[in-house]
């Protein structure tokens, strides 16, 4: 395995920006001083408790805990090892990578299989895309399809690499063969069709996609993991999935369908106060609103929507505007869709169309046109969350019964429970009797008891589970925090938060504290121990360098959060010798205890003669009485 030179690694650290590198993924505000803030990419939050830190270099989230720097946000968000993460910064950053003599660089074996199925995809997309622009007759066919059918310009397909796959698969995986791509990759990277125990030639690839037009899809970090094809007329009879009009790519190492929105890469950069997600169904539809102006525009993968997908969109923005189709699936979807919604706090808006049988967001703007299109948008009427699911539930409360009522009353406390803010359910409720025409105050009471149902139907499956495992607090619980926050804030800590920011006070530590004094059975005992020992043999590398130094995630991790921490100490010689007395005193008291209660029995079996325990006790009253000083130059 190749192994990355120290150095290229501190220089790496130097000339990458900690908030270009996060800005990727979470969108920064400033929040005082050099410090951004955001929505934390490890956790759901709705509130920002993740802080970066570009002049130190570390970010730190004080919900979670998570903390780092670049290479360790990379390796956390992409799911890259040390070396990888290395690699796809100096490449995302025009930083040429050394490593060690004799190691070599990577080659296409030791790559990883999620890295080379990136890369794989890359060809991928730009072998379509090339096959779409072809002057021949694939690539004809499919410019007519998309500029006098599709009606959409050029340069929407040059800007998103809408691809073609003729009706033979466009010869993709020649390419890739000759490209050298590993035969795993092959396998698992969703593009073919191959029998498990055939050997991997050009006739064992047999296309996954043919005759279809190719529309690439990317995650939030802009790049391709899969493909959404679109039947055409040269999509061959032979195609196991001829009749459907669309065919994604299956779920491989780099694309998980329920976890990635189309669009998000782009449209995160474009949202804003006043400019909220607009959620269409279908790659098309975001397309269509792109090519008219409308730029955040993002679609699911299919009508189905997950929790992961809106996780993911509430760390941009929290507001949506739902513009699905009014047909019975769109109806069917946005209702899907609304309860998680609010569970993720997002904020909805439905836009629906006065008069209108029919609102297909595609069609719409294709009629308008871009001259018009900004003001059909703005014309389009915006219901609220509850207004449109009242409505979905009772079309004409004046005409419905008082059992028709009471039945779309339960459908909606089924969604506003949904929400923890009392805020909101009071504003939920007071909507929902509004537009199903009930009284407010029946509907609260009725609100109370489903909610108190739900807890009574809840409790017998929760709590015997619980107490049949023998549960105990999470790691990540408050309890569990609360538990364990003796031993998160150990002297040990404390001296390595010193050595950290005060890098002077390590080579007088070093002098002064025993190594036996130190508990090394904690990160922070460990490391304090191992810093302690290079400023012994002076060969402390800088707070700056210290990837040589630590060996595991936890030590990592616990670096990056006293990193991260500004301690406000106004004579940090003086806290040191404090954490030094109190090592002193974990170390030498427990022994003191042992003798004088060894003294005090004369009929104890001991091994020492009273005289030695009597010399051992006033050593180590001497000691625990003598004065602790740091020779700290200057």
């Amino acid at each position: 395995m190749p192994v990355i030179k120290p150095t290229c690694v501190r220089d790496l650290k130097l000339r990458v920006n900690l908030a270009d590198v996060v800005s990727r993924t979470v969108t920064l505000r400033k929040a005082g001083g050099a410090r951004l803030k955001g929505l934390c990419p490890f956790h759901n939050e709705k509130t920002p408790s993740f802080n970066v830190d570009p002049d130190k270099g570390f970010y730190k989230c004080f919900g979670c805990g998570k903390a780092g720097d670049a290479i360790t946000f990379v390796r956390e968000t992409e799911q890259l090892n040390f070396t990888e993460a290395v690699e796809a910064l100096g490449k995302r950053f025009g930083i040429v990578i050394e490593y060690e003599e004799g190691s070599g660089g990577p080659t296409r074996e030791e790559r990883s299989l999620r890295q080379e199925i990136f890369d794989l995809h890359d060809a991928a997309a730009e072998h379509f895309f090339q096959a779409f622009k072809a002057r021949d007759a694939t690539g004809d066919f499919f410019r007519a399809l998309w500029t006098e059918k599709r009606r959409f310009p050029m340069e929407i397909a040059d800007e998103f690499k809408i691809g073609a796959a003729d009706e033979g698969g466009s010869g993709l995986g020649a390419l890739l063969l000759r490209k050298k791509f590993s035969e795993e990759a092959l396998r698992k990277c969703g593009l073919f069709f191959i029998y498990d125990d055939v050997e991997i030639t050009l006739g064992a690839l047999r296309p996954r996609f043919r005759g279809r037009l190719m529309i690439p899809i990317r995650d939030h970090q802009g790049r391709v993991v899969a493909f959404t094809a679109r039947q055409t007329d040269r999509t061959p009879e032979d195609d196991p999935a001829r009749e459907a009009k669309y065919v994604n790519s299956p779920e491989t190492p780099i694309f998980t369908k329920g976890n990635l929105l189309f669009n998000l890469d782009r449209a995160r950069t474009a949202v804003g106060e006043g400019k909220p997600f607009v959620l269409v169904e279908g790659q098309l539809d975001a397309l269509r609103c792109w090519s008219v102006g409308l730029k955040t525009a993002i679609a699911p993968q299919g009508t189905s929507i997950t929790e992961s997908q809106l996780v993911l969109l509430r760390r941009y923005h929290a507001q949506v505007e739902c513009f699905f189709d009014s047909d019975s699936a769109g109806q069917k979807a946005a209702l899907r869709f609304l309860p998680m919604a609010l569970k993720a706090s997002l904020e909805v808006r439905f836009l629906t169309l006065a008069g209108a049988e029919k609102l297909d967001p595609d069609l719409l703007f294709l009629e308008s046109g871009p001259e018009r299109a900004a003001e059909v948008y703005r014309g389009l009427r915006r219901d609220s969350a509850m207004a449109f699911a009242c409505r979905a539930a009772l079309p004409d409360p004046t005409q419905a019964s008082a059992e028709l009522k009471s039945r779309a009353a339960q459908a909606m406390f089924e969604i506003i429970a949904n929400t923890e803010s009392e805020v909101t359910r009071s504003q939920f409720l007071a909507e929902t009797s509004s537009q199903l025409r009930l009284p407010l105050a029946a509907a609260q009471k009725d609100f109370q008891a489903f909610l108190q149902r739900q807890t009574r139907q809840a409790a017998p499956r929760t709590a015997p589970d619980s107490e049949l495992h023998g549960a105990s607090p999470s790691l990540g619980s408050p309890t569990a925090a609360a538990n364990g926050s003796s031993s998160a804030h150990t002297s040990e800590r404390h001296l390595l938060l010193l050595i950290l920011h005060f890098e002077s006070l390590g080579r007088p530590l070093s002098s002064a504290l025993p190594h036996d004094w130190i508990d090394t059975g904690h990160a922070a005992g460990v490391l304090l121990n191992r810093f302690l020992g290079e400023f012994e043999q002076d060969a402390w590398p800088g707070r700056g360098h210290l990837d040589g130094l630590l060996e595991t995630p936890e030590e990592r991790a616990l670096v990056a959060n006293l990193m991260f921490e500004s301690p406000a100490i106004d004579d940090p010689v003086k806290v040191a010798q404090e954490g030094l007395r109190q090592l002193r005193a974990r170390a030498l008291e427990p022994r003191l205890r042992e003798i004088e209660l060894a003294l005090a029995n004369p009929h104890a079996d001991i091994e020492s003669d009273p005289i030695s325990l009597l010399k051992e006790r006033s050593e180590l009253q001497r000691q625990l009485r003598s004065p602790l000083v740091l020779a700290v130059a200057g």
